[in-house]
């Protein structure tokens, strides 16, 4: 074969007459369109570009100018006012290039294309779903955090527009992000259904913008009946032929052949320090003014590294690398009397077979070499193996110029099984402007070196203070507290050891209150998945979230199979949420799919504390997205709108420290220990492995999901029909409590059952106040008031269980609400 696409036969012809897939409309959509059979189960068909220079080689020329000419009908579209502020976005990976090459037409426009690779350092704009893609999930990262801020147009572009529901997608998470008037759609061919377009257009109308499209062809595809499974049945059939020796699949098979030495000379191109690869964090006119001035010199020291007498070369790219290679090979086209072509490699999956009516005739399976976020796994490059070609330039960036590139199943050696000569030319990666704290943050804690969770259940963004002395007597921390001498975060209690009867209680609590919290659990974890993110990633507020953040993950694996990332952050009241935490986090997912995981509400101070750090950390690093609701088990105040429950009962992992908390301690936040750029801290108390009940808990009550699975459903679906608008009833509660018992300082009334037991276990109580009539609810309580000579006033009416006083004017001489000494 020397040819993708041989004259006088469609290459698209051997597809149509096995499954009756046709192209219908304009007249040269054969001359830009081939047909080929994906390896996925979402979709049979795979139109086959033969200008777009990813799966067909092609003349370089021919790529660039489709796109440029693309870009030229955009600005005219347009207008000079509109076109001067407009941006260009491109999908990755297949229309890097081609946005590229539109943002060149316009001129004047930066250019940002999604991609598939996080960089650690750079925070996310945004990203959205490719729903029948292989690799679904798109990031942007642009270095610039203004990019998309802009109010003028915005252009996508991919390389086709077969549905319109990649776009969708794009268009609604960014405009719920940055509104604008207008989008221009721009790809090589319309192919939509016209229940397609009628879509785009509502689409258009109830978000008030402006959405044009420009293609350079269109037309539908007929898709008959049964093609998925058809379609199906021929990959599985050809595949199984691959095995043959004489198979399209053009990977060496024998040991032999696997084995074959290496056989790529580097060529130094000279690259510009500085200037951007392509648009993975941004491409600015003057980064393609700076380009356009080196490429000459880079493309004359290619041709002088080619093999005297070369007459047929390939320029190949990598991936999203795209843009750069296709430069490269437009100028080395200008300057050799040789047929230059151009393509890349890539993840797409799909079946080769060596037929002149089929778009994807040879392959080259070699592993991924760029280290990429979904693991390790198969790539392609497809058409160049029996293309005749006398010479390969493989271009890719240094993060892929790995061992696994230079291996002997690696891309050069697969290159060099087929061609005489390959060279490798490296483009420098590029890396945004480091920002003035660290880019790298550390990668979260997790147990069994830190917390006694497993690994997978939970990742700790915390540092580990564990060899720090932090503990001070309840006492001095309450004084020093009160006077204004030290912040509650800056030392911690003493760890309550709880008596042989104090564990009985929590055991015989747990054992009745089970089914109630998974019932709670499941019902708060039902409501983020309805109304918050199909896929939420669970950030924990350390540490009374945490055990809820994982009883959450686990409903989600049980009752869905979903594997739910989640993590711990710090809050601190009167300081706010830990920023480097939250900057890690939108670094590493998309800030909207965030759902911040609490334990409970009491009067709702952590709530108001969250949503101002919130807005502040969005105002003074310019990342968005972050919902500041928290998602809690029980919701007594009525602070927030999702929640399992709004009763407050004894949940017993309220009655215990670190001991039902992974062992750890709360977070600790002190200048000395705390740099600027550190996450927040906290203790690992490994030494109180024997009295630990973090595990029993978590399985005492994951143990009551099948029993509670059909009410579950139930419940959820009644909270989402209630009104669920906080009402804030618990801060107008605390604020009355406060007046009528003389304490000045609401920080001081701690409302519910959890939030009395802490007062009880590391603060100075002064008197418990106990709805009349509550029962074993309060067992526990009780029995720590006792032991620490603290009264519990039954009151008629309390919209809490109980309410926890601290002692409004304590000193040392004033333990307890009798001035007796406090007891252990």
């Amino acid at each position: 074969m020397k040819n993708a696409v041989n004259d006088g036969v469609w290459s698209g012809s051997w597809v149509a007459e096995r499954l009756g897939v046709g192209l219908t409309g304009d007249d040269g959509l054969p001359a830009l369109l081939g047909l080929a059979l994906r390896r996925n189960p979402k979709r049979a068909h795979l139109l086959v570009s033969n200008v777009l220079g990813k799966h067909v080689p092609q003349s370089p020329a021919v790529v660039y100018d489709h796109g440029f000419r693309l870009g030229r009908r955009v600005a005219g579209l347009l207008g000079g006012t509109e076109a001067a502020t407009a941006v260009v976005l491109g999908y990755a990976e297949t229309a890097t290039g081609l946005g590229h090459a539109v943002a060149d037409g316009l001129g004047t426009a930066p250019y940002l294309h999604s991609t598939r690779r996080p960089v650690a350092g750079v925070a996310r704009a945004g990203g959205f779903e490719e729903s029948h893609s292989h690799a679904t999930s798109h990031l942007l990262l642009p270095e610039d955090p203004g990019l998309l801020s802009g109010s003028g147009p915005l252009i996508l572009v991919d390389d086709e527009f077969s549905t319109g529901n990649t776009v969708l997608n794009t268009i609604r998470d960014l405009h719920e992000r940055y509104p604008r008037r207008r989008y221009v759609v721009v790809a090589l061919v319309d192919m939509r259904a016209p229940e397609d377009t009628a879509r785009m257009e509502r689409f258009a109308a109830e978000i008030g913008a402006r959405v044009d499209l420009v293609a350079a062809a269109s037309g539908t595809v007929r898709l008959p009946e049964g093609v998925l499974e058809k379609g199906q049945e021929l990959v599985a059939r050809y595949t199984s032929a691959a095995d043959a020796p004489s198979a399209p699949d053009a990977s060496p098979r024998t040991p032999g052949e696997a084995h074959r030495p290496e056989r790529a000379a580097r060529v130094d191109l000279h690259w510009p320090p500085g200037l951007p690869d392509g648009g993975r964090h941004g491409f600015t006119p003057a980064h393609r003014t700076r380009l356009d001035t080196a490429l000459p010199a880079m493309a004359t020291r290619l041709a002088e590294a080619l093999p005297a007498g070369a007459g047929r070369v390939l320029v190949l790219g990598s991936e999203e690398l795209m843009y750069t290679p296709l430069r490269l090979a437009r100028e080395l086209e200008r300057l050799l009397p040789a047929d230059v072509r151009f393509s890349t490699t890539t993840r797409s999956p799909v079946l080769a077979v060596d037929d002149p009516g089929y778009a994807i005739r040879t392959r080259l399976v070699f592993p991924a070499h760029d280290d990429p976020a979904d693991g390790p796994g198969e790539r392609y490059a497809y058409n160049v193996a029996g293309a005749g070609f006398d010479a390969v330039v493989a271009v890719v960036d240094s993060a892929a110029d790995t061992p696994a590139l230079h291996a002997p199943d690696g891309l050069l050696a697969r290159l060099a099984a087929h061609v005489p000569h390959v060279l490798l030319a490296v483009v420098p990666s590029y890396v945004p402007h480091a920002p003035e704290r660290p880019a790298m943050l550390p990668e979260p804690l997790r147990g069994p070196a830190f917390s006694s969770y497993a690994p997978e259940e939970v990742g700790w963004l915390l540092q580990d203070l564990s060899d720090v002395t932090l503990e001070a007597p309840t006492e001095e921390r309450e004084e020093a507290i009160q006077g204004g001498g030290a912040h509650y975060a800056e030392s911690l209690p003493v760890e309550y050891q709880p008596s042989e009867q104090y564990q009985r209680l929590f055991h015989a609590a747990l054992d009745a209150s089970a089914a109630r919290i998974a019932r709670a659990a499941g019902a708060v974890t039902e409501l983020v998945l309805a109304e918050r993110s199909p896929r939420p990633v669970l950030v924990s507020l350390a540490r009374a979230g945490t055990p809820v953040g994982i009883l959450m993950r686990r409903w989600a694996r049980f009752r869905h199979g979903l594997d739910l990332p989640h993590y711990a952050v710090s809050i601190v009241r009167g300081r706010g949420i830990d920023a480097n935490a939250l900057r890690w986090l939108a670094a590493h997912h998309d800030p909207r799919d965030v759902v911040f995981v609490d334990g409970w509400t009491g009067k709702g101070a952590i709530t108001r504390e969250l949503a101002q750090a919130v807005e502040e950390f969005e105002e003074k690093e310019g990342i968005t997205g972050f919902d500041p609701e928290i998602a809690v088990l029980a919701d007594p105040g009525a602070c927030v709108r999702t929640y399992g429950t709004r009763e407050d009962f004894l949940i017993p992992s309220a009655c215990l420290n670190s001991t039902v908390s992974g062992l750890v301690s709360r977070t600790v936040l002190r200048a000395d220990l705390v740099g600027p750029d550190d996450f927040h801290g906290a203790k690992f108390y490994r030494e109180l492995a024997g009295s630990d009940v973090s595990g029993a808990f978590l399985d005492a009550v994951s143990a009551r999901f099948p029993e509670v699975a059909g009410s579950v459903g139930a419940a959820a679906g009644e909270l989402m029909a209630e009104d669920r608008s906080p009402t804030w009833a618990g801060w107008r509660a605390v604020e009355h409590i406060s007046e009528e018992y003389g304490i000045q300082d609401v920080n001081l009334v701690k409302p519910g059952v959890g939030e009395t037991t802490r007062v009880l276990l590391r603060r100075v109580p002064w008197k418990i106040l106990a709805r009349a009539g509550a029962g074993a609810d309060l067992d526990h309580v009780r029995l720590l008031a006792g032991q620490r000579g603290v009264p519990v006033e039954e009151v008629d009416g309390l919209p809490y269980t109980c309410v926890g006083l601290i002692h409004p004017q304590y000193t040392r001489g004033a333990t307890g609400a009798d001035g007796r000494a406090v007891t252990a």
